[in-house]
């Protein structure tokens, strides 16, 4: 798209989605939200991204084809539910370790992991899609 306005904009609104689009998956393991909704977040950004500064700007900027992440994060997430199994717990049981860093504890969750997944998950396919409809609508308008 060819508008300045657009140009102007759109780096600063990318980069806002994106930090909203963590903060969503992080916040979504103890409340509502999570890696399904931050993930949406973020293949927004994408897509404005590319409408913006076509597909080969977004290629450019993930540096990896969109699928490699979405088989990154099912791997991601199939592990995480295998870590229960490991300790003799039902497939996909949270599991929580809180280690001492610095004085401080921090929880970590293998619900968060999953989240993570599921976010990488989101992000590679429907971001795939999205550049897939995007690099057909250039081709037709070349």
């Amino acid at each position: 798209m060819n508008s300045v306005i657009l140009r102007t904009v759109a780096p600063v609104l990318v980069s806002l989605m994106v930090l909203f689009s963590i903060f969503v998956l992080l916040r979504g393991h103890n409340a509502p939200g999570g890696g399904f909704i931050g993930g949406l977040i973020a293949v927004a950004a994408l897509s404005i991204y590319g409408i913006t500064f076509g597909v080969g700007a977004v290629r450019k900027a993930l540096h990896v084809h969109p699928m490699v992440i979405a088989a990154a994060g099912l791997l991601i997430a199939t592990l995480s539910g295998l870590v229960s199994a490991l300790f003799g717990a039902p497939f996909m049981t949270g599991l929580w370790v809180t280690p001492v860093i610095l004085g401080t504890e921090i929880p970590l969750a293998t619900v968060m992991s999953f989240d993570v997944g599921v976010y990488l998950v989101v992000v590679g396919a429907i971001g795939a899609v999205a550049l897939s409809l995007e690099e057909e609508n250039e081709e037709d308008e070349a």
